[in-house]
């Protein structure tokens, strides 16, 4: 059970505290858990729209996004916003890119940014409402923290030294991939043929972030990691939505 805690102790603001820092081999197995803190999420979620039932549409679809957000403390929000004026700041340039990523003040493509992801999300949100066929509300939390998984799977972290470099290091990874493909068989499960057409949007866009983080950083970061993941989830709800 101990990674299962690092995990959900790392992804979320839950009243979650471990004694000490764990050892390395259990930080590494924790990777495995983070497509099931997403399915925890999801299923809070997924209560929360049914205790809305009958509210205001709008509110409701920003009541929703309020709680995933908070249920994550905005962890991967900031990793967003420090990948965002990285991007623009860097100007191609590898080493500057990881300075800016690594300065905690927040420029206008920052805020740009997350006002433009979150307003995405609280549309699509609303959609989902207004539809009542809520499942994406389970899948796109799920799917979104197994992404963290197969990024750290296949993309080198290049950050010597760091959290992430102890995750990649130690991570069981024929584990790794039972686990990604139990995640998409969860998905199918939940929303049959609708959850192929949600998978197949889900890896284009990984592939396509993962292609930019390669070529830009010659690997991943942690910030990088949290853009990967509210992305994402937004084109999983535009997706659903659509």
């Amino acid at each position: 059970m101990l990674p299962f805690w690092i995990a959900l102790q790392f992804l979320s603001s839950l009243p979650v505290r471990l004694a000490g820092m764990p050892p390395p081999q259990a930080m590494g197995r924790s990777l495995l858990c983070y497509p099931l803190v997403g399915l925890l999420f999801g299923a809070l979620l997924w209560v929360l729209n049914r205790l809305l039932a009958g509210s205001p549409e709008l509110l409701h679809a920003a009541l929703l996004l309020a709680a995933w957000v908070l249920l994550s403390g905005g962890l991967h929000l900031d990793g967003l916003a420090d990948s965002a004026d990285a991007w623009l700041g860097g100007f191609g340039d590898r080493a500057r890119t990881l300075e800016i990523m690594k300065d905690p003040r927040s420029g206008p493509i920052a805020v740009v940014t997350l006002v433009l992801v979150l307003l995405l999300k609280c549309c699509a949100l609303l959609a989902v409402v207004q539809s009542g066929h809520a499942q994406v509300l389970l899948i796109a939390p799920l799917l979104g923290r197994a992404s963290l998984l197969g990024l750290f799977l296949c993309t080198p972290y290049v950050r010597a030294g760091g959290l992430g470099q102890a995750l990649a290091d130690h991570l069981p990874r024929a584990a790794g991939r039972g686990v990604l493909l139990l995640s998409a068989l969860a998905c199918v499960l939940l929303a049959a043929s609708k959850a192929l057409i949600v998978l197949a949007a889900t890896l284009l866009t990984f592939y396509y972030l993962r292609r930019q983080m390669v070529r830009r950083l010659g690997g991943t970061t942690g910030d990088t990691a949290g853009a990967l993941l509210e992305l994402l989830e937004m084109v999983i709800l535009i997706t659903w939505a659509l």
